[in-house]
């Protein structure tokens, strides 16, 4: 027959230690008002027992947040890995729980503000996510401490990505390196990311009077991850075969296309960068290895500094606001190697 261990309460505790379960609970709180002495007997107590308290009644005991939600339209995707590493890497110094919530890519506004009707965060980072008015207002009367990275609002602590400098920053590279035909693969789903990129990357062109073919500007069929994955970027080369015609150089609108039309150029037969240049966006840990020229968004770094200012937030809820636009950087590989 087996034994049931029976589970060890606050009130056992109390009565181990000798003391009043209030006092049970300011040491669990770690609260200045309790004498040396009494907090050993406490703990003491919670040693012999090998009591472990619940985090929700902790939870409820304690005015201080103790679990932060991380709102992402998708944890599996590198570029959103990175950043998630970085709040992994700073949440160690701050004594917080995290949960992850995946909102989507189609409608993220509506899934946050279902997450909202739940309850369940103290505090929130939210990666790549615009907030509509009706969220706004949640915040606003939750009083939640909010971090937003990819996106930005006049009334939030953000950490804007400056998509139409990498745009723009990407279009010159390949123009400079000699490329006079210039191609773009697009996402499915129009966002605003996608937008600001390749809005800068026109721009580049038109600054340096490169003909600005729209033709050459390719979806693939995929609207998985709105079509920044690696079957988009895969098909869209197949698009280009279809068509009859590549430009001497495409511009991805992240790696994981890049990645993908990649894989559909060498089963082409078309060497990169020997018969076409190719370049990423995002400076994912992959490309290093794939000699990929890309956009560096700092992810990782970014992610680190969005934790530090939430627990900031935390402590002085009145500070002023810090509101970064985050520059991009050229990561310059042999991909878009212009070969003469």
């Amino acid at each position: 027959m087996k034994t049931q261990h029976k589970k060890i309460t606050i009130y056992q505790v109390a009565e181990r230690a000798g003391v009043a379960i209030s006092t049970v609970s300011r040491v669990l709180n770690d609260s200045p008002n309790v004498s040396d002495q009494t907090k050993k007997k406490v703990t003491d107590a919670i040693s012999e027992l090998n009591f472990r308290p619940q985090v929700s009644a902790r939870k409820l005991a304690s005015r201080k947040p103790q679990m932060l939600a991380i709102a992402v339209p998708s944890f599996t995707t590198p570029f959103f890995n990175e950043v998630l590493k970085g709040v992994k890497d700073q949440i160690q110094e701050m004594d917080l729980d995290i949960i992850i919530y995946n909102t989507g890519s189609k409608n993220p506004d509506l899934a946050v503000e279902n997450f909202f009707d739940r309850g369940t965060a103290d505090a929130i980072i939210a990666i790549s996510i615009n907030l509509s008015e009706s969220v706004h207002r949640q915040i606003q009367v939750s009083g939640i401490p909010t971090v937003l990275v990819g996106t930005s609002h006049p009334a939030y602590d953000y950490y804007e990505l400056n998509d139409y400098s990498g745009g723009f920053m990407a279009g010159e590279h390949l123009i400079t390196e000699g490329f006079k035909t210039l191609g773009v693969i697009l996402p499915a789903i129009e966002t605003k990311a996608s937008t600001e990129r390749l809005r800068g990357f026109v721009d580049a062109m038109k600054k340096y009077k490169i003909p600005v073919n729209e033709k050459f500007f390719i979806k693939g069929d995929s609207t998985k991850h709105a079509g920044f994955t690696e079957e988009s970027g895969y098909e869209a080369i197949y698009h280009f075969k279809e068509m009859g015609e590549f430009p001497e150089a495409i511009f991805c609108l992240n790696d994981t296309q890049a990645i993908g039309a990649l894989h559909a150029l060498n089963q082409l037969g078309i060497k990169v960068p020997d018969d076409l240049g190719l370049m990423g966006y995002d400076n994912i840990k992959f490309t290093r290895y794939l000699d990929l020229t890309t956009i560096d968004q700092q992810m990782h770094k970014v992610g680190i500094l969005a934790t530090k200012r939430l627990a900031e937030i935390i402590k002085n809820p009145s500070s002023e606001l810090e509101q970064t636009k985050i520059q991009p950087i050229l990561v310059k590989r042999n991909s878009t190697r212009k070969v003469t």
